[in-house]
């Protein structure tokens, strides 16, 4: 008889969970043969599918945007509807391979067809040449395609990608002295800042502000339309020294010019200017690691006064409960970008509170793919 000892080890296999084994059942393929055509299960598989094939075709769908942009098919049907041969003959493309984009825009809803075969803006696709900064964005992604096309790679850390070369302020000053690179930058968050600082102002409210600083404002889109939004309310642009000339340019122009100023600097190496009661960080934070985050909210802390304010908006990840703009898109993005991380609401108002601040409130955001904001207050002197 054997010993006990020599009986071979019994593998441990952990208990499964009844989502586990539910999960393990839909993934067999006869399982999915089966639920395809059983009529109480059908139609949910077919869901499913789409789904899925929706999240497989993305990139083809993304590139197909890209072509349309380029072309500027969109801006062309401004004028009324076209033919794919007329589209065709103004962007340099076979009638055959127009019709092909065409069909794939009607597909995406950015376009109709007429009953004469001609193809008309959609509401969608209005909307597309409508929003500030979409199609600057769109062109921009070709570097960031590049920078996903190892994504594992990417993961790893073992891509020279070319966003982190594209924003080169993240950084810090000495990295973003080049005053194109710098503007170029600009150039392109200012386009979309104006639909960013529309709906954070419809959520947070400056009527007790008298004087805002805005940390990392660019050419001042945001502290603009808080000026104009406010009368009586004063801005100070705080920004990188590269962007100075255009940015007073810009702020010369405005309507509330009396009441918009800029003072040059870098938020990580120097003094933030005093006298201010609101601090605004508008698009600021996700592009810092959490250590710059921590040491820029300290230097906000000490220069607010008691009952001062700080205003934080930006994408952000839905943290308990993941979606899509935040944790898929701007997630990868600042991945790309080689610094920063997209944070939840939860996670930003941790590090507020560690700060010092308090009464910290998150807003429902009506379009979280263009931002969210978060206030907070200093209570102690």
């Amino acid at each position: 008889m054997a010993l006990a000892s020599d009986s071979p080890p019994v593998e441990y296999r952990p208990k499964l969970g009844l989502r586990t084994r539910l999960m393990r059942l839909i993934a067999r393929p006869g399982f999915q043969r089966w639920a395809s055509a059983f009529p109480l299960t059908r139609g949910t598989a077919a869901k499913d599918g789409a789904e899925l094939f929706d999240i497989v075709q993305g990139f083809v769908k993304s590139q197909v945007l890209f072509a349309l942009v380029e072309l500027r098919v969109l801006h062309r049907l401004m004028d009324g509807p076209q033919t794919a041969d007329g589209l065709a003959t103004a962007a340099g493309l076979r009638p055959d391979r127009m019709e092909r984009v065409m069909m794939a825009a009607t597909a995406m809803k950015l376009t109709v067809r007429d009953r004469k075969g001609r193809y008309c803006l959609a509401r969608l696709g209005a909307a597309m040449v409508g929003v500030p900064g979409l199609e600057d964005m769109i062109r921009h992604h070709e570097a960031f395609y590049r920078d996903l096309n190892d994504p594992v790679a990417l993961l790893r850390g073992e891509v020279d990608t070319e966003l982190a070369a594209f924003w080169p302020y993240v950084f810090g000053a000495a990295n973003a002295t080049d005053v194109e690179t710098s503007n170029r930058y600009s150039d392109l968050m200012a386009r979309s800042q104006q639909i960013v600082a529309a709906d954070t102002l419809a959520m947070a409210d400056l009527r007790q502000t008298r004087k805002m600083l805005d940390v990392g404002g660019g050419y001042g889109a945001f502290a603009e339309a808080a000026a104009l939004k406010y009368p009586t309310l004063q801005a100070t642009v705080f920004d990188l020294p590269a962007v100075e000339e255009t940015a007073r340019a810009t702020l010369l122009r405005s309507n509330a010019a009396e009441r918009l100023h800029f003072v040059p600097g870098s938020f990580r190496d120097d003094p933030l200017p005093d006298g201010a009661d609101t601090i605004s960080l508008i698009r600021v934070l996700y592009d810092h690691e959490d250590q710059v985050v921590v040491t820029l909210l300290s230097k906000i802390i000490d220069s607010l006064p008691e009952n001062g304010r700080l205003l934080v908006s930006e994408p952000m990840s839905g943290g308990a409960r993941p979606e899509v703009s935040g944790d898929v898109y701007f997630s990868f993005y600042c991945l790309a970008m080689q610094t920063g991380t997209v944070r939840s609401a939860a996670r930003i108002g941790e590090l507020c509170k560690n700060a010092g601040f308090s009464s910290i409130k998150a807003y429902p955001s009506r379009r979280p793919f263009v931002t969210t904001a978060l206030t907070a207050v200093k209570t102690r002197g």
